[in-house]
């Protein structure tokens, strides 16, 4: 909504006012704006923009909250958005600069009571697909470290209104746990076009949409879009796919590792034991192939060299950039990268299928019970 009949801006000597009655009782509006005197208001973008006298500029981003506030208001909202360019960029910590508005759509909803015992979730949606989640409770099953992907960012949820910045970036990239990459495990950035919101309390929802517009300073094509979204999506979901691999091959060779150990004294087990040792032989050395384990922080990638995963990072970081041209070079190294995941991609397969199989059948033949006591 960017017109609300009776809402006024007024700059004075001593700070900035804000009315909501047509100028019948005015209301001090500073935030975090230094009292001194305002010499100038626009409104531009829905932005509204107060020059000062020896203060320089203040921007108050999006007044989509201002134009929608009502001291009555009882039942959740989210707001329309302003339609937002697709720009990456960030702010200075420097706290003599002035900070640039978040990289992202600022969204402003309204919370009727403090999301305590009860949880605030937002979902943003391309099309029906829910591409990114956050919520007001932390995770308990979340787990971070050092070269990881990031945590995902909590959802305020103070009673009355918030403002939450999504950063145009779809959900993260599962990693392996204690697992270090050097590289950007973020999500990957959408392209221009319409998404929605849907936020969620206690089984009452609230939607609204907005449209995400091309960077008006790059020259590019709805089609270049599509093929930076088409092969960011491919990495994606290789990575995801060698990821979630390695995880449950790690976990059939531990299964292998306490067979191995709780069988040691069953002479007549020999024989699988040797076949448990040969199928954690094959999986260490399929897994050394897409990961690597030993580097720990990111010094630690000159004594030992990236893996395929890390390779799909580093391409991801490099097509996922403001110009959505994909270059002849990135295409040639992602069919290469895709190449060696095929062949890794069958040799677990393989694993799976015939090492595991004969595997299973020797462990049902020998009727092993499925619990084993100490002797």
């Amino acid at each position: 909504m960017l017109f609300r009949s009776g809402l006024l801006y007024a700059g004075t000597e001593t700070g900035l006012f804000v009315s909501f009655n047509d100028g019948k009782k005015w209301e001090p509006f500073q935030l975090n704006l230094p009292t001194m005197p305002i010499t100038d208001l626009m409104i531009h973008q829905n932005d509204l923009i107060a020059s000062t006298s020896g203060r320089s500029f203040w921007i108050l981003d999006d007044i989509a909250a201002i134009q929608n506030f009502d001291a009555n208001k009882k039942d959740l909202e989210i707001f329309k958005p302003k339609d937002t360019y697709l720009f990456f960029g960030g702010s200075s910590r420097n706290p003599l600069v002035g900070h640039n508005p978040q990289q992202g759509v600022a969204l402003d909803y309204f919370v009727p009571e403090k999301a305590d015992s009860v949880e605030l979730t937002l979902e943003v949606m391309e099309g029906n697909k829910v591409i990114r989640t956050y919520s007001s409770k932390a995770d308990k099953n979340a787990k971070s470290w050092t070269g990881g992907p990031p945590k995902n960012p909590l959802l305020p949820a103070k009673k009355g209104y918030n403002r939450f910045t999504w950063d145009f970036k779809r959900q993260a990239i599962p990693g392996i746990e204690g697992v270090f990459v050097l590289g950007n495990q973020s999500g990957t950035s959408v392209a221009p076009g319409t998404y929605t919101f849907k936020l969620t309390l206690d089984g009452k929802s609230s939607t609204t949409n907005v449209t995400v517009m091309p960077n008006p300073n790059i020259e590019s094509t709805p089609a270049e879009y599509r093929e930076q979204q088409a092969v960011l999506a491919q990495i994606v979901d290789a990575v995801t796919d060698i990821h979630v691999s390695v995880k449950s091959m790690r976990s059939a060779k531990s299964q292998l590792e306490n067979h191995i150990q709780l069988l040691a004294t069953n002479e007549d087990a020999t024989e699988l034991i040797a076949k448990a040792e040969s199928l954690i032989e094959r999986i260490t050395i399929w897994e050394e192939n897409l990961i690597q384990p030993k580097q720990k922080t990111f010094q630690d990638v000159i004594n030992f060299h990236n893996q395929l995963n890390a390779h799909f990072i580093h391409l991801k970081g490099y097509v996922d950039s403001a110009d959505p041209k994909v270059t002849k070079g990135a295409k040639e190294r992602l069919n290469d990268l895709l190449a060696d995941w095929k062949i890794y991609e069958n040799e677990r397969d393989a694993i799976i299928n015939s090492e595991m199989s004969a595997f299973n059948a020797m462990y049902k033949q020998m009727n092993i019970p499925a619990i084993i006591m100490d002797k």
